[in-house]
């Protein structure tokens, strides 16, 4: 019992600690308004960039900094209230990060400033939305193409495949990482829910995390508020302004914060958003907003080409109105005013493509103004967040989604593609026009004292690019544990951290990356700390909690359920974002009224650990760990997470629509939550 409350205890704390983080450094939007680690200042060597300081705050100097080159001082050549520094001629393109010494205090940006060799003439996105990164526990099951949120169901399609518990923040790292690495991308760019919870410090420090690891590998980001990231508290200190616009040669981006649960801008914002357009008559317009404009189209909810229309024209646009969004258009149609200016205002001044997230599913319009002009409305499914519907669905006439991202391409003439979306499916018209990244390329990161290692679980074939990671000082690539093509590029300490840049070739399957100060001969630490419920109910669900430690890293975590001389293995998922020490398995049955319950965990060089505990009608419970150390150097990987159970049942599952599902925007709990759910178990246990 003191075990169990000693556990939950610790989960509670650190979950509140995550969601009230108070940190006396200054925050980026402490200092600056804009560049921002979601908004990069953006030029060619040698030309002037702007730099807005928050009121009162003096910019004393400026400078750039990657793992390759620099630093570079910035000269200052306006201080009446917005900053114009000029980057030196002799600068190397690459995204930098952004060193400001200020009145306020010293702050080093992430992607601060991206410097190009020449304007693209097409600009390639990486789209990806939604990532709902937490500090507490958000996952869904993953099998190759497969989704599913209830571990029986994922069993069942998963024939032979990995089954993944893909956790928020994973899946936003593994998403930043495959593009980083793809030449096929100019920039990523993210249409919001870029936490969970808006108050969760953690939650953002983790993304900055992500952003740091994409400037490094030399891939900008572009964000834009969700309702998740409000009130933008944190968000504006952190990750950027709610409203602004970038230019990009010929292209200028726009973004409109949609207000959070009210879903949509305002017409203050419309009216700047067309003094923008004004001043720049010669760009390609892009908006990024949240909340998408359409619901539905011609060809249902997957949206379709509207055709031959005007929002100019009062009869057009009441027949368009059946396919608006609730969001813009309001419940009851009492946002129609704005809704109408905004189309009108993508037909006045030709704004090619609008891209949004929020429903946690594809969906594509394409609007055809009266004078032949196309307007491409894409919308993403969630990258991170498991609340969407199911693929497959969880009814046949429903809509399937997975965790997705996109690529987008935009020529100099406004000519809008998808490109991978026509390779893959030949149409562009689908439940899905997005690629199933990362749900089929997978990254699991540690970092301690003693090293730095990464599980790849790539399904998706052989994937090469630029790859950074954080590692401690002294340490090396350990060649006899790596199974990844590598080559370093340079390493360089940027603030308080080491960053390591590689070129890697990832290949199909599982493998690994790992730097360390030396060969890891340490047993990881592994217990069973709590079951709920206390006491499992034969043929019915519950939960295994684990505490595992290591002083490299854990690669594979599991529970094996030994029951009438079967032995089904189950994946653990961590139950807070980032790096975490407790993990959870579901478990969703044993037919058995005795069996065995036993954690295991093998690290980076195939040490091996386990925990057992023995579950039945006998009152006390034995408890045992037990320790294996590899004779050689050689990776063991665990069959759980390359194989399915070998033991399946069916179960059933309340049935989500689409529109439930994604109208409401995937809501989700706080860190605390799973700690919470715990407390009628331990007070229920304690009167017993």
């Amino acid at each position: 019992m003191k075990r169990a409350l000693a556990f939950l205890l610790a989960i509670l704390t650190l979950s509140l600690v995550n969601i009230n983080q108070v940190n006396a450094e200054a925050f980026p939007g402490d200092i600056l308004k804009i560049p921002m680690p979601g908004a990069p200042a953006i030029g060619l060597p040698g030309e002037t960039i702007e730099i807005q300081p928050q009121e009162g705050v003096d910019i004393m100097e400026l400078s750039i900094v990657s793992v390759m080159n620099g630093p570079y001082k910035l000269e200052i050549l306006q201080k009446d209230g917005t900053i114009k520094a000029k980057i030196p001629e002799n600068v190397v393109p690459d995204v930098y990060f952004l060193q400001v010494k200020s009145s306020k205090g010293e702050v080093i940006i992430p992607n601060g400033v991206w410097v190009l060799k020449e304007y693209p003439k097409v600009l390639r996105i990486a789209h990806v939305s939604d990532i709902h990164i937490t500090s507490g526990t958000k996952f869904g099951y993953v099998c190759g193409e497969y989704f599913q949120r209830n571990m029986k169901k994922i069993q069942e399609l998963c024939d032979g495949g990995i089954i993944v518990p893909l956790h928020s923040y994973i899946a936003a790292d593994s998403a930043y990482t495959y593009w980083a690495m793809d030449d096929r991308v100019d920039v990523t760019i993210n249409t919001g829910d870029v936490v969970d919870t808006a108050g969760d410090g953690k939650g953002y420090r983790l993304l900055l995390d992500i952003i740091s690891h994409a400037t490094v590998a030399g891939r900008p980001t572009i964000i834009v508020k969700g309702n998740h990231d409000d009130p933008p508290n944190y968000y504006s200190r952190l990750i950027g302004p709610t409203d602004y616009y970038i230019v990009i040669g010929k292209f200028i981006i726009i973004a409109l914060d949609s207000h959070g649960d009210e879903a949509h801008p305002y017409m203050n914002q419309l009216g700047w958003m067309e003094k923008v357009l004004e001043d720049h008559p010669d760009k390609i317009p892009i908006v990024i907003v949240h909340h998408p404009y359409w619901y539905s189209g011609p060809q249902g909810w997957i949206g379709g080409r509207i055709e031959g229309v005007s929002a100019f024209d009062d009869e057009d646009w009441q027949e368009m109105i059946q396919y608006g969004s609730y969001y813009w258009f309001g419940r009851n149609q009492e946002h129609l005013d704005i809704a109408r200016r905004f189309l009108q205002d993508v037909e006045k001044y030709n704004i090619k493509l609008i891209m949004s997230g929020h429903i946690h599913h594809d969906k594509l319009h394409i609007y055809v103004d009266k004078n032949g002009n196309e307007h491409w409305f894409v919308t993403l499914t969630a990258t991170g967040a498991p609340d969407k519907e199911p693929n497959p669905p969880s009814k046949p006439s429903y809509s399937p989604t997975w965790y997705g991202s996109n690529v987008v391409e935009i020529d100099e003439n406004g000519n809008v593609k998808l490109p991978e979306v026509e390779k893959m499916f030949g149409s562009l018209f689908n439940d899905f026009i997005s690629l199933p990244v990362p749900q089929e390329f997978i990254t699991f990161r540690w970092a301690t004292d003693f090293g730095s290692a990464v599980k790849f679980i790539n399904l998706l074939g052989e994937e090469s690019g630029k790859f950074a990671i954080e590692i401690p000082d002294g340490a090396q690539v350990d060649a006899s544990v790596t199974n990844i093509t590598y080559k370093l590029l340079g390493e360089r300490k940027i603030g308080d951290k080491t960053y390591e840049l590689f070129e890697i070739t990832v290949p199909k399957g599982v493998s690994q990356l790992v730097i360390s100060k030396g060969k890891d001969t340490e047993n990881p630490q592994i217990d069973i700390s709590y079951l709920t419920p206390s006491k499992p109910t034969k043929g019915k669900p519950f939960k295994v909690y684990i505490s595992v430690k290591d002083n490299l890293g854990v690669k594979d975590i599991y529970v094996e359920i030994e029951a009438n001389g079967i032995v089904t293995k189950y994946p653990a998922v961590q139950t807070s974002g980032g790096q975490a020490e407790y993990f959870m398995a579901e478990i969703p049955e044993v037919d058995a009224d005795e069996y065995i319950i036993r954690a295991v965990a093998i690290d980076f060089y195939g040490n091996k650990a386990t925990s057992e505990m023995t579950v039945g009608e006998i009152e006390t419970s034995t408890i045992s760990s037990t320790t294996e150390t590899p004779t050689s150097s050689s990776t063991t990987s665990s069959p759980s997470t390359a194989s399915p159970p070998e033991t399946t049942s069916s179960t059933t599952e309340t049935p989500t629509s689409p529109s439930t599902t994604t109208e409401s925007g995937g809501v989700c709990g706080p860190a605390a939550i799973i700690s919470l759910a715990l407390l009628p178990l331990i007070v229920r246990r304690k009167k017993k």
